[in-house]
């Protein structure tokens, strides 16, 4: 049924709400950034109080959420979680007595963010997985230190000081080629959405710094088959529904579950329809229910420009058509951090790559050379991903 309010809450909402306005729902959504793009897809928005500083809070989620559910006509179906609430699973089980949540529930996300735990489980399954563990190792040579429910690679350290932290974990490194799973989860059934391939951005103080995701893919029947087996094993014995996504590394053809994030992530910009038909589906088998879905034909790449030329002042200039999460013209971004998406189309993962490699770079620069941002131009090189970067031989997460 269409023409529903639902809520939607998460760090950056632009992405669920526009599935779920596309799939014909009234999205009513609380997010950090409040970008344009967002209002106007958006029925009814606000900003969570404070989050881009201190992240997600009960207090200013709890508020956000009143204030839409009051401004909406009607009461809404739910309450669908994004990016933000991987590491506040008593957040996520105190939303869950208020509203239904549309997805996981806070001991589905728990068990499947809690490193240690899954390390175990897939060891039992004969999943490969990194080594883990929760002391740091004798020496740090080899390691990566990582922190519990961390998202968008920023959480990554490769030189840890300093004793251990309640929240950090270890990992070996290992090299590879980063791909993503989509899956779509029942009870009963795990059905695979599409296959893409990620990269990072990493620069100053963030070395695996997401940068961007292409797909559909096609890896081989044999790959793809021990990836699907590993995705419905993992699934299963978490019990997980909907939307969810888990990062591999291909090393030596051998795939390496890394993470599984228990909610639509950043690839349903890449496998969505001008339908919201993955949406509609997510709603669906969070029911139990099942309903057919075909992802578009071609191939989609999205790829986040950040600010690393220096600190970026938004100013008044029209945002091209491919460019999303727009921030407002006076909004002051810091060096480092993200600045919007965008996306690129083709017949295939390798044109949809260059043109979005294209618009990066013009985006960065029309930004950039803005007359409040012309002394920053100087000595600085445009953000984009490198052609190696499509099989990039890095852990990216």
């Amino acid at each position: 049924m269409t023409g529903e309010p639902v809520l939607i809450a998460a760090l950056s909402g632009r992405g669920l709400c526009a599935s779920a306005r596309r799939a014909g729902y009234l999205p009513l959504v609380a997010d950090a950034f409040g970008d344009s793009d967002m209002r106007a897809t958006a029925a009814h928005s606000c900003r969570i109080a404070d989050a881009v500083r201190i992240g997600l809070r009960a207090k200013a989620v709890f508020a956000a959420l009143a204030e839409l559910t009051a401004a909406s006509s009607r009461e809404p179906i739910g309450l669908m979680l994004g990016s933000g609430f991987e590491d506040r699973p008593k957040l996520v089980a105190a939303l869950g007595q208020r509203y239904r949540l549309i997805g996981n529930g806070a001991a589905a996300i728990a068990a499947s963010k809690d490193p240690i735990a899954l390390a175990t489980l897939l060891k039992a399954r004969g999943i490969p997985h990194p080594e883990t563990r929760k002391l740091p190792p004798a020496t740090m040579e080899g390691w990566l230190a990582k922190r519990i429910g961390g998202s968008g690679g920023t959480h990554i350290d490769p030189n840890p000081v300093g004793p251990p932290a309640p929240r950090r974990y270890y990992q070996r490194h290992l090299d590879g080629e980063a791909v993503s799973l989509l899956v779509l989860a029942t009870p009963e059934s795990v059905r695979a959405v599409g296959f893409s391939r990620q990269w990072t951005a990493g620069t100053g103080p963030r070395p695996f710094r997401y940068g961007g995701a292409v797909g559909p893919v096609f890896l081989g029947p044999k790959l793809e088959t021990t990836m699907r087996s590993a995705a419905l094993e993992a699934c299963s014995a978490l019990g997980l529904v909907g939307l969810v996504s888990l990062d591999f590394l291909l090393v030596e053809e051998c795939p390496y579950l890394l993470e599984i994030n228990p909610r639509p992530g950043a690839t349903l910009d890449v496998f969505d329809d001008d339908k919201g038909t993955l949406i509609a589906a997510h709603l669906a088998a969070c029911e139990g229910r099942t309903i057919p879905f075909t992802t578009p034909t071609g191939a989609r790449a999205a790829a986040i420009l950040y600010a690393d030329q220096g600190k970026l002042h938004i100013g008044h200039s029209p945002w091209p058509a491919w460019a999303a999460d727009r921030p407002d013209p006076g909004t002051r971004i810091p060096r480092y951090r993200p600045i919007a998406t965008v996306y690129g189309d083709g017949l295939g993962p390798d044109e949809a790559l260059q043109r979005c490699r294209q618009r990066l770079e013009e985006l960065g620069s029309m930004l950039y050379a803005q007359a409040q941002n012309r002394e920053r131009m100087k000595n600085a090189e445009v953000q984009q991903p490198s052609p190696q970067c499509f099989g990039a031989r890095r852990q990216a997460r």
